[in-house]
């Protein structure tokens, strides 16, 4: 009996510090190594509420696949995230709140951003995306970068239709909440349109919401069609309904309610408790990658 309180207390200890230490020793051959620093650019949209949950499950889990190619985008400054981040936590100064403007001028830093590295490719997700990045570059890897390639999932079922002073307007943009994948051919075209905080003031002219106002530049101003990838995911869809043994296929999982009456989450194994895992984006981290799995399971 006392052998076995003290080996459930040890167990107990073990699990919680590899909590505690998040998940910073991946293993090497699941992360980008740093010969491929300007491949990839990801930049990560959140914002001060979300830090000690949404923005630390990330920088916990998927953020540790390649720490020194992914970014985050806020609107207040905090020093222990940014600590956690390698000094990736960018504030854009563009105001506390979801407002239509203010998730532009976020989009507008993360644009610029994109300019100023020019990788092979450049991704948006939000703070709800798990993302697994080998897929994501197995997935890239199938486009020639030095084309113009726009690549993400609509989450409309039609085109959006848009009355300007010279017509109608049709095109598909690609939902911000599944993730959003530019090739560099593409961002070097972007750069006039982005350049002084040109995106955010198209976005008060025409009053179209970030992920929309990006579909209308690149579709309409650049003619360059969306590529259409069913292996971009966001809380929009029923997230159960992905099969577990098809999750490592995936480039981006989400979490949040497309119905106020379900929760809506990966199927996966349950690792952590619902009080720490509120996304279930730790024990997909584990279930994906087995060797970060707690001590208790």
């Amino acid at each position: 009996m006392e052998v076995t309180v003290i080996l459930s207390v040890l167990l107990w200890f073990a699990a919680h510090f590899r909590f505690s230490e998040g998940y910073g020793r991946v293993v090497r051959d699941v992360r980008l190594q740093s010969k491929d620093s300007n491949r990839l650019t990801i930049t990560v949209k959140t914002t001060s509420k979300f830090h000690e949950s949404r923005a630390r499950d990330i920088a916990d889990t998927w953020f540790q696949l390649a720490p020194e190619n992914i970014f985050f985008f806020t609107d207040s400054f905090d020093d222990k995230l940014n600590k956690s981040l390698g000094g990736h936590l960018i504030n854009t100064g563009c105001g506390k709140g979801h407002s239509r403007d203010r998730l532009n001028c976020k989009t507008n830093a993360e644009l610029d951003l994109f300019t100023q590295r020019l990788s092979d490719w450049a991704c948006h997700f939000d703070d709800d995306n798990y993302v697994n990045v080998k897929t994501l570059l197995n997935v890239l890897d199938l486009y020639d970068h030095n084309q113009d390639w726009y690549i993400g999932k609509s989450s409309t079922q039609r085109p959006v239709e848009l009355d300007t002073k010279n017509g109608k307007v049709t095109f598909w943009f690609a939902t911000g909440g599944a993730g959003i994948c530019l090739s560099r051919a593409l961002v070097r075209k972007m750069t006039k349109y982005v350049a002084n905080g040109g995106f955010a003031k198209m976005g008060s002219y025409l009053s179209l919401p970030d992920d929309m106002l990006l579909g209308y530049l690149i579709s309409h101003k650049l003619s360059v069609s969306l590529t259409t990838d069913n292996r971009f995911h966001s809380h929009f869809e029923d997230l159960a309904l992905i099969d577990r043994f098809e999750l490592a296929e995936q480039v981006s999982l989400s979490a949040g309610s497309y119905d106020k009456q379900v929760h809506n989450l990966v199927d996966v194994p349950v690792a952590f408790s619902t009080e720490i895992d509120k996304q279930r984006f730790r024990s997909l981290h584990c279930f994906l990658f087995s060797k970060r799995c707690p001590d208790i399971v």
